[in-house]
């Protein structure tokens, strides 16, 4: 099954493409990135854009959210929600396997420790998906765990 993980935002989005009928082999991971001085509606339309192209290279048959988590600043909440909005309403429109994972679950999943520190996280990343290093930025490794957080989950499923 192909997975892609996605960790929202508006600056920066991240992905991981996985395929666990090859033990988890990674198919491609990244950032969507926007530019700050973009009007908002700019953003989001490049979020789509991108996300498009995603599903039409890579044909997921599952999409692998990370939920929002509190956040302290109102307008940035507010901001990522909006764009947590068009990633849900593209991955709708092209999969429509959507599943959502709490940070909580993802380091669960990943650790075996529901509060692990992100070190950790990114540590089994780099171990599960047999890479020779950390998958940079932080968000592509972020949406990676996402995507293996899936996997480990389906396979419980099955």
């Amino acid at each position: 099954m192909v997975i892609l993980g996605i960790d929202p935002g508006y600056g920066i989005v991240g992905y991981g493409v996985i395929d666990t009928n090859k033990k988890n082999m990674v198919l491609d991971y990244g950032t969507i990135q926007t530019p700050k001085e973009d009007k908002m509606a700019v953003r989001l339309e490049a979020i789509d854009s991108s996300l498009k192209f995603l599903f039409e290279k890579y044909k997921p048959e599952a999409i692998a959210i990370e939920e929002l988590f509190y956040f302290k600043n109102q307008k940035t909440i507010i901001q990522v929600a909006q764009a947590r909005g068009v990633i849900v309403l593209c991955s709708q429109k092209y999969c429509g396997n959507i599943y959502e994972y709490t940070p909580l679950q993802i380091k669960q999943a990943l650790t075996g420790q529901g509060r692990a520190e992100k070190a950790q996280v990114q540590y089994m990343v780099k171990a599960i998906l047999g890479l020779d290093s950390i998958p940079k930025p932080d968000d592509a490794a972020d949406a990676l765990a996402v995507a293996i957080c899936h996997s480990q989950t389906n396979q419980i499923l099955k």
